[in-house]
């Protein structure tokens, strides 16, 4: 949105956009309605899921590292949304630049994939405008590394699946409320049941409401979500489920932008952590409307058909300030502003027929997945600009003073562009003997852009076919070895100094490592080596003289180790996390993107106490190594020569949760988050950043039956 500096490719609209479906599950159709992110939770540490090869295996047959978040967890730690989930998840940076403009990254790259149920519905510019609910799915799958077989466009980082909440074939209700730090409020309803007596109609109805003041002045926040599903059984084969969700996320006081962080002489600026460069007239809402058709149909012989239709409506409207330059030490002047008007409409429509089952070959079983796909999203952005000069009083003096609002213009179309992408795509999960499998396919697609963004031709025409294979071979009855390799490649809208195109970045991945399974199946572990390669990828190298930035393609290795465990050491004793250590080199061996962190630790565990009264008590850790990054605009002073550091130290936040049964159905729980109240930077990903919030509480009271 906004302008070309903060533009990132409009491939992402689409790149995902007509992805991989689940392989449906081999019970009948007429239980739950089959997803991609298909898993069959049974109490143990080794679930099934299809994010990763469209085929149904479970984590231990997957030749890539995926970490799956429950129901469960979300509501013991209350994670509420999207962006405080990803904080818990292994190998996933959550770069909070902003605070209604958020981005992700894994293992040394932008994480530009994102689906719900296995549908690409990526985020704008790959970027996450306001706060997405989780109130709407029953877990989130993240798959490591590149995902060519599920989305063939992108970066070797990861890819994010939201797995909806479906209608159930049982009565069951959840209601919920809560108070907490900053006047915050919320509430949920989730209704799900059969319609009819025989179980053929069945339906879902899910509200949320959430509103809350901030550490941050002037910052507020008011959101509703809505969403109902609806499922009917038309024969014990067949089944059609229809589902539209609406979030209504509208936030004042918003940063757009952050705190410059460098005095004119080369000082790193420690601020109060409440400082903020907003205003109270400044806002961004946004409003996201997603519909959905799937017919799921078993045709016999364990062979299953879906086709899904998905429209999304993706439309915002912000009036924003931006804070630049670099005070003098003395005074705590020399900050100045700018000011916009950026409203946005987004409209997409994706359409996917998969099928998926056994074969027999060779006196063994295989299973085999196959499908075709087309998406097609259409974006318009206006920007209404403001000439009015706009200077911040001494910094010292932000905590007290307002920003004036300025005259806005009325807002110009800067952007009308099409993005068109068509995929085909096979797996097959093949038996090679007792001991060996393998899991090989490819995706094949073809992708068309027209239109323009920001006075920059959009139109382009790319075709690519990316393979995958994995091996897997079995140690012992709990021990595997395994070892994969896909390539992916990404589509630029980026121009260079000549204002043309750059070439499409391409990337490899390659991950090898061993999987494990412990007290009797209850908890999974993994070892795993990985490299990650992206050549000519888009990197700012300047801007041009209307202040838009141009471009250079630069090759990026990322390659490290991650361990991770998941699942329950005792029936009442959970445990998930953690470790990833990596280093990020450009072409010449150079550390590169050193705003991300190359350690960083996540763990959460939680216990059960039945006998008193189901007394559960957990902990949640996320630990970082220091990070930095480069301020390149502090030398225009002329007080300082060479590089300005700005700096984040290592930090580790702990949050805790307890909760307890009040009567059968009613439980009391309270979370208590920053517990050490520790003070940090969000993200130096763009050169500014705010502080995270300090301790915080929440107390919620839930109904379940």
């Amino acid at each position: 949105m906004m302008n070309a500096t903060l533009r990132m490719s409009m491939i992402g609209l689409v790149a995902s956009a007509a992805t991989a479906q689940a392989a449906v599950p081999d019970s009948p159709i007429a239980s739950e309605a089959p997803n991609i992110g298909e898993v069959i939770v049974t109490g143990v540490g080794d679930p099934k899921s299809a994010a990763a090869t469209g085929l149904k295996l479970t984590l231990s047959e997957t030749p890539q590292s995926v970490t799956i978040v429950e129901r469960d967890r979300i509501r013991d730690f209350q994670l509420n949304s999207v962006n405080d989930l990803l904080d818990q998840v292994v190998g996933i940076n959550v770069e909070r630049a902003e605070t209604d403009r958020t981005q992700y990254n894994s293992r040394g790259f932008d994480v530009t994939n994102f689906q719900v149920d296995g549908i690409g519905l990526p985020l704008i510019s790959a970027i996450q405008f306001g706060d997405l609910d989780t109130v709407l799915f029953e877990r989130v799958e993240a798959v490591r590394g590149a995902d060519a077989m599920m989305t063939g466009i992108g970066n070797p980082s990861a890819t994010i699946n939201y797995v909806r909440k479906r209608p159930t074939d049982s009565l069951q209700a959840y209601l919920s409320g809560q108070i907490g730090s900053w006047d915050q409020r919320r509430g949920e309803a989730d209704i799900s049941g059969p319609l009819n007596s025989t179980g053929t109609l069945a339906a879902r109805l899910i509200v949320a409401h959430e509103e809350r003041d901030s550490y941050l002045r002037f910052n507020h926040v008011n959101r509703d979500v809505y969403a109902g599903l609806a499922s009917w059984s038309m024969t014990p084969d067949l089944k059609l489920t229809l589902g539209y969700s609406r979030q209504q996320n509208n936030a004042d006081g918003v940063l757009w932008g952050a705190l410059p962080l460098s005095y004119s002489n080369g000082a790193q600026i420690d601020y109060p952590r409440s400082t903020t460069t907003a205003a109270p007239w400044t806002f961004w809402n946004v409003r996201d409307e997603t519909a959905f058709a799937e017919l799921a149909w078993n045709i016999g012989r364990d062979w299953s058909v879906r086709s899904v239709f998905t429209y999304r409506h993706n439309q915002q409207l912000a009036k924003l300030l931006y804070a630049y330059g670099a005070p003098d030490r003395t005074t705590g002047l020399g900050v100045s502003g700018m000011a916009g008007l950026y409203p946005s409409d987004q409209k997409q429509y994706l359409g996917d027929v998969y099928a998926s089952g056994p074969i027999a070959l060779l006196g063994r079983r295989h299973q085999l997945a196959l499908g075709v796909s087309r998406g097609r999203a259409h974006l318009y952005e206006y920007e209404g600009f403001s000439e009015d000069a706009i200077s911040y009083p001494a910094i010292g003096d932000w905590q007290s003073s307002v920003i004036p609002e300025p005259t806005f213009p009325d807002a110009t179309q800067q952007t009308d562009s099409v993005d068109r992408l068509t995929r085909a795509y096979a797996a097959a999960h093949l038996d090679l003997a007792d001991r060996l499998k393998a899991v090989v396919g490819a995706s094949a697609i073809w992708l068309k852009s027209t239109g323009a963004a920001y006075g920059v031709d959009q139109a382009r025409k790319d075709h690519k076919i990316s393979p995958y294979a994995g091996l897997l071979f079995d140690l012992t009855a709990n021990l595997k070895l395994y070892g994969s390799y896909t390539n992916i490649f990404n589509p630029q809208v980026e121009v260079d100094v000549n204002r043309r195109r750059l070439a499409a970045a391409r990337g490899t991945s390659l991950e090898a490592g061993i999987k494990s399974q412990w007290f009797g199946g209850r908890l999974y572990a993994t070892a795993a080596v990985f490299r990650g390669k992206q050549t000519g990828l888009a990197s700012v190298a300047g801007t041009f003289t209307d202040n838009k930035s141009y471009y250079v393609g630069v090759d990026t290795t990322a390659k490290g180790v991650e361990f991770e465990i998941a699942g329950r050491i005792t029936p009442n004793w959970t445990v998930n996390g953690g470790f990833t250590a990596l280093s990020i080199d450009d072409q010449d061996g150079s550390a590169t993107r050193t705003f991300l962190p190359r350690r960083s630790l996540k763990l959460s565990t939680s216990y059960t106490v039945p006998a008193w009264r189901d007394l559960k008590v957990g902990a949640q850790l996320r630990s970082q190594s220091q990070v930095h990054a480069i301020d390149s605009t502090v030398q225009g002073y002329g007080l300082v020569t060479g590089d300005v550091l700005i700096r984040q130290k290592a930090y580790t936040v702990m949050d805790l949760f307890a909760g307890v049964k009040v009567t059968d159905r009613l439980n009391a729980s309270v979370n208590v988050n920053n517990v050490t109240n520790t003070k940090y930077l969000n993200s130096l990903m763009w050169g500014q950043a705010y502080y995270a919030g300090p301790r915080n509480v929440r107390f919620t009271l839930s109904f379940a039956y």
